[in-house]
């Protein structure tokens, strides 16, 4: 009765942490549903243009890689100024680089915009590099600081930063595509495309002055309120074709920053961000379901997880390199459960390696995870898995500490001997265990006092043997 009562003791601690455990996963879903985006433009709070019919100019910043959030905040600024009727969007800029899907969408949106856009490059020691600087050529004004430096815009195809040797037919391709793409609206912008060409098939890269020679950018500016004021009266052309002259004097600069939900959220997205969470997650749940009862990895597996599958929706995520950080797993799991000398360990670093490089992809650009938090990373994970699966194979051979099972093996003394009755084929007789009497069965005689081992139990008596080499 006392042990079935203690097995459904353990079952309901088990559903308990299993209950904990989903109710975190819920919690963390429902943060990121209240945190999903919005139909409507998001950031500083919408209004009408003021009544005295001054012109605003709406600031925005990108300061980091180009990735998702960081698109939808340029969109939404964008559509904040078309709603405020703004004379303006000014965006500041200093990025390496980003994902091409997320500068895709944000040359889409500044083409479109019904209100002129136009991107500086500040401040001093600031570069517009790569997916800046496709996005630098699509603004209606692009303008730089001194000291300031745009290009490098070569679609290389790397694995953690170093560069692969691809087929030469695919590399054309790939070139060709970038080019096209960037011919499509440079020109129209008035760039000069050929040199433009050149920061893509051949890595050039310009100063603000090289660039302005060679007919990149309009105009450099030492600071925002210089470039406002040259253009003050500047008539440009649209991407339509249509004519717009600007009227910036003693116009309001209107700051649009990300909100806290962006901000957060710009973090999660970053693929570096995103791949670390991915193995939180799964280390966690894994943790959890080999060691039940211990609550908080799973309750912090479960939340990471939910995380890093929001950052999988957003991001371009290559499915192979998911597959491979899922073969990762299961090789550090046999490596820990057969005899390879190290080839599953192995072979599972390095598959985690490859899945952590190839698991964002960027055809324009080549941002993804880099080579350190890859190593970083796949290197404990593999350590913490073979070491909790070694402990649940090792914990498989203890021998149980509790109900019947725990006698068997234990010492006993003989109080009765043990004879062999009428027509009985075994010996019979009465030990003394564990401070209790039991009834006793063996295969030979066993005189009383004599000192025996339970070999197995069966009903309530205990089978015993003479116990050998005993310790007194």
């Amino acid at each position: 009765m006392s042990d079935a009562r203690m097995v459904r003791a353990t079952e309901s601690s088990h559903v308990k942490h299993v209950g904990t455990l989903v109710v975190a996963i819920a919690l963390a879903a429902i943060l990121i549903a209240a945190v999903t985006p919005r139909a409507q433009g998001q950031g500083a709070p919408q209004s009408s243009m003021p009544a005295n019919g001054v012109a605003q100019v709406i600031e925005l910043r990108i300061g980091d890689e180009i990735e998702p959030v960081m698109a939808e905040y340029v969109d939404s600024g964008i559509a904040e100024a078309a709603q405020r009727h703004a004379s303006l969007v000014l965006i500041t800029m200093d990025t390496p680089g980003g994902l091409s899907t997320s500068m895709e969408d944000i040359i889409r949106h500044i083409l479109d915009s019904p209100v002129p856009v136009a991107i500086y490059v500040s401040p001093a020691g600031s570069r517009a590099a790569s997916a800046g600087f496709f996005i630098l050529l699509s603004a209606d004004i692009a303008a730089m600081a001194p000291a300031t430096h745009t290009g490098a815009a070569s679609p290389l195809l790397e694995i953690g930063g170093f560069p692969l040797q691809v087929d030469e037919t695919l590399k054309k391709k790939i070139l060709n595509d970038a080019t096209a793409f960037l011919r499509s609206y440079a020109a129209k912008r008035g760039r000069n495309v050929e040199l433009a060409e050149s920061a893509v098939i051949d890595g050039k890269a310009w100063t603000e002055t090289e660039a302005l020679d060679g007919k990149l950018i309009d105009l450099i500016a030492n600071s925002p309120e210089d470039l406002l004021s040259k253009l003050d009266g500047r008539a440009i052309k649209r991407f339509d074709g249509s004519m717009v002259q600007l009227a910036l004097h003693n116009s309001e600069r209107v700051p649009f920053s990300m909100s806290f939900r962006q901000r957060f959220l710009s973090r999660i997205v970053q693929p570096d961000a995103f791949f670390i969470l991915l193995i939180v997650g799964v280390l966690g749940l894994y943790t959890e379901f080999t060691h039940p009862g211990m609550v908080a990895p799973g309750v912090i597996g479960g939340i990471s997880l939910v995380l890093a599958l929001y950052a999988m929706h957003i991001l371009p995520v290559a499915p192979a390199g998911v597959v491979l950080i899922l073969l990762a797993l299961g090789l550090f799991i046999l490596e820990a459960k057969y005899t390879s000398h190290g080839v599953l360990a192995i072979g599972g670093i390095v598959s985690m390696l490859l899945g952590a490089l190839m698991l964002v992809r960027s055809p324009l650009t080549h941002a993804g995870v880099s080579l350190g938090v890859a190593a970083g990373v796949t290197l404990p994970f593999a350590l913490i898995t073979i070491l909790l699966m070694r402990l649940v194979l090792r914990s498989r051979l203890w021998k149980p500490a509790t109900g019947r099972e725990q006698l068997v093996g234990a010492p006993a003394e003989v109080t009765d001997p043990l004879v062999k009755l009428a027509e009985a084929e075994v010996f019979q007789g009465m030990v003394r265990l564990h401070g209790e009497l039991w009834c006793a069965v063996a295969r030979e005689a066993i005189p009383a006092g004599a000192r025996v081992r339970v070999t197995r139990i069966e009903g309530l008596a205990v089978h015993v043997a003479p116990a050998k080499n005993h310790d007194a």
